[in-house]
């Protein structure tokens, strides 16, 4: 308020000093004298009518000042807000990594980025006896550390999916056939020497078929994740806790 008031104060001296100078001016040209009540009303009347009209006028600008800062304000949280919401609405909800809806959207975009790379289809062995034996809550801690264990196998630039159930998919951005095996191989130990305990401290043994699939550049999306399954199908044939490509 104090600066609304230092504002209408600096324009009412202003006015004041406009209608003074206009008064010397014009007035003795016109043969008059700028004295008595003329000299009152040339000081009274622009302190009456400016000081309110200029309270007023910064009254109400500061009003749309800050109307318009916390119409801002809430136009960034809603932003974030959206931004969060969208974010969520790409992840699986238990693992923290894309479901599967958002990873064929990010492989379909690779494709189209005419970009090659590895895509492996993984599936935990015999996960359907943890539900058995420990209880679903155990199996779902599982999964959310197997969610954590892909996250910590992957490069910024690859992608990682829970494709339904037990099953995940990876795809390694820009490697070679070999190197392609070589993670692979190097996931499915990660997985089988991970210290997965249930809340009692029973030890839950954990292994992981993959199936593999290198992808040339401009791959089709639907047919490399139908070959990784294959390649799966046939790892889960030959004994499990193993990589086929």
């Amino acid at each position: 308020m104090s600066r609304i008031l230092a504002k209408s104060i600096a324009v009412t001296v202003l006015a004041l000093l406009a209608s003074l100078a206009i008064s010397f001016t014009f007035v003795p040209m016109l043969g008059g004298e700028v004295s008595g009540a003329g000299l009152v009303m040339t000081i009274v009347c622009p302190i009456a009518v400016a000081l309110p009209a200029s309270t007023l006028h910064y009254w109400q600008s500061e009003r749309l000042r800050r109307a318009n800062g916390a119409l801002m304000a809430a136009n960034d949280k809603l932003a974030e807000a959206y931004r969060q919401l969208h974010s969520q609405s790409r992840l699986d909800a238990l693992t923290g990594v894309l479901n599967r809806h958002a990873f064929a959207q990010e492989l379909q975009a690779v494709s189209e980025a005419a970009a090659s790379g590895g895509l492996l289809f993984i599936d935990l062995d015999h996960f359907k006896s943890i539900n058995d034996r420990f209880g679903h809550a155990t199996g779902d801690e599982a999964l959310r550390a197997i969610g954590q264990l892909l996250t910590g196998h992957v490069r910024a630039t690859d992608i990682v999916g829970r494709l339904g159930g037990e099953e995940f998919g990876i795809f390694l951005h820009s490697v070679t056939a070999e190197h392609m095996l070589d993670r692979s191989h190097r996931i499915r130990e990660a997985v089988r020497s991970l210290d997965f305990r249930t809340p009692a401290g029973a030890q839950v043994a954990l292994g992981a078929s993959i199936g593999a699939f290198h992808c040339r550049a401009g791959f089709d999306p639907s047919q490399a994740l139908a070959a990784a399954d294959g390649n799966l199908y046939r790892a889960k044939s030959t004994g499990r806790n193993t990589v086929i490509a």
